[in-house]
């Protein structure tokens, strides 16, 4: 992303540029066509949307480190001082956590492993998509604590991903991080065309990929820094940028539609029992068959239900979803993001102990494996510690490139004593009159397109010509005239 342009540079700020005596000025080099409106185009992209990126950067770097925050505040919930050779039923821990918390109705276990506690959800009506998760010591029974959860999350990851995600204002808020992932990929991409351009002639690796540090002060040198910190960060920009669309509120929709169509979607177990495969309690603790019925299952059934899954093949950290009456089998899902990633689900009839359904990650379309490997990436999980610096790398690189834009609008700015200016001047209007018809029918094809697919791309393009059009009819009735001399 860039605020800058291929404007000849001007002078720095506070001195005037030397003519020698008689030496009529030569006219600076202007862009023209393709190449002016890119700079254009980048120039406002930059300028406007930058502090959305800005808040996306600063913001996704606090959720970067949520485990180690975690681990920090949290640590009597989630981890246990002490671990033993063999853990106590899950059915007794289920108990324990009932006994903790009379209230709400039992949805998700996730047993703990190592030293990790086991995690039992209850949901109620009054929290929505959240829930109490009761934290046992798999080892001695014990409750160690209980936090109101988002699918898991703790309070303070919660708070923190909403703090990214919309800014803690709701589906209002979640329009600042589209704009930012729609707008993203445009200036990276128009940031890297606009600075191999600027290099032709002398295209070497070193001017391509390092910071000019002989350049003097000013412009020049602040542009080299911020093009070439682009450069090396533009791949993980672009997938930040992608990966962020997946699950954005108009783009996420569209993709979603686009995954449907295509038969990519992320397949899920069926979980309907039907004939007289079900007792009515769940799982050999019950005694009755025949047809189902909506009685409620027993929770001493996860046992059964777990070692099912784990004799299915079904290994490492899971989750157990627990239905809501006996015509629903239980679900067992692998939730490892740790790359290779786990994914692996099975639905499992209690009252048989019988896996009744599969859905292996390994059969999953290419598509939604790449959405899930994406949005692990982004969140920092698919690679662990290593994953998260690198989005530390990328969150602080971002706002250094965004600052760089900034100061060289700054140093821009005319410092003559007749046309002094805040800010710098924008890229020349009219860049598309240099284009040919055909490039312009196409541009306006493609650009119409991938607006209605990332609609907080298209609207905020729309805004910025519309204002630029109004603004260039005012400043032409605000230009006076010269006055035509009559003939004599």
């Amino acid at each position: 992303m860039s605020v800058s342009s291929e404007i000849p540079d001007l002078p720095e700020a506070g001195t005037e540029r030397p003519e020698a005596a008689g030496r009529t000025a030569t006219p600076a080099r202007r862009q023209t066509g393709f190449g002016a409106l890119l700079v254009r185009l980048h120039f406002y992209a930059g300028v406007l949307v930058a502090p959305f990126l800005l808040v996306a950067a600063v913001t996704g770097l606090l959720y970067t480190f949520t485990p180690q925050f975690d681990s920090l505040v949290y640590g009597k919930e989630l981890t246990v001082a002490h671990t033993a050779d063999s853990a106590r039923p899950l059915a007794d821990q289920v108990a324990a956590a009932r006994t903790a918390h009379p209230k709400g109705t039992l949805t998700a276990v996730r047993p703990g492993t190592g030293d990790e506690t086991t995690q039992v959800d209850f949901a109620l009506p009054e929290l929505g998509e959240k829930a109490h998760t009761v934290y046992v010591d798999p080892y001695t029974g014990k409750v160690t604590g209980q936090l109101t959860t988002w699918y898991g999350s703790t309070p303070l990851k919660t708070w923190l991903d909403d703090l990214h995600r919309n800014l803690h204002l709701g589906t209002t808020g979640r329009y600042y991080s589209e704009i930012a992932a729609s707008w993203l990929w445009v200036l990276v991409l128009g940031g890297l065309i606009l600075w191999w351009r600027r290099q032709r002639g002398n295209r070497t690796a070193r001017r391509l990929l390092l910071p000019d540090r002989a350049a003097k002060k000013g412009v020049r040198r602040t542009r080299s820094w911020h093009a070439t910190t682009g450069l090396w960060l533009a791949l993980g920009l672009l997938v930040l940028s992608a990966t962020g669309l997946t699950w954005s509120r108009f783009a996420g929709a569209h993709f979603g539609e686009a995954l449907d169509a295509l038969r990519s979607g992320t397949p899920g177990v069926s979980t309907t029992l039907s004939g007289t495969s079900a007792g009515a309690a769940g799982g050999h603790h019950a005694g009755h068959h025949g047809s189902h019925t909506a009685e409620t299952v027993d929770p001493a059934a996860v046992d059964g239900v777990l070692e099912t899954a784990r004799r299915d093949g079904l290994d490492g950290p899971v989750e157990i979803g627990v239905p809501q009456d006996t015509t629903t089998a239980w679900t067992v899902s692998q939730t490892r993001n740790l790359w290779p990633v786990g994914r692996d689900s099975v639905a499992v009839d209690a009252s048989t102990d019988k896996v009744v359904d599969r859905v292996d990650f390994a059969d999953w379309p290419v598509l939604s494996k790449l959405t899930r490997w994406g949005i692990n990436a982004h969140m920092g999980t698919l690679f662990g510690l290593v994953n998260q610096i690198l989005l530390a790398v990328l969150a602080v690189g971002l706002t250094c490139v965004i600052l760089w834009g900034y100061r060289m609008w700054w140093q821009r700015r005319p410092t003559r004593a007749d046309r002094r200016a805040p800010l710098g001047a924008p890229p020349a209007r009219g860049a598309w009159r240099g284009m040919p018809i055909w490039a312009l029918a196409v541009g306006v094809v493609v650009v119409v397109a991938v607006g209605w697919a990332l609609p907080l791309f298209g609207i905020p393009l729309a805004g910025f010509l519309v204002a630029d059009l109004v603004i260039g009819i005012v400043r032409r009735r605000a230009t006076p005239t010269a006055p035509t001399p009559s003939g004599n």
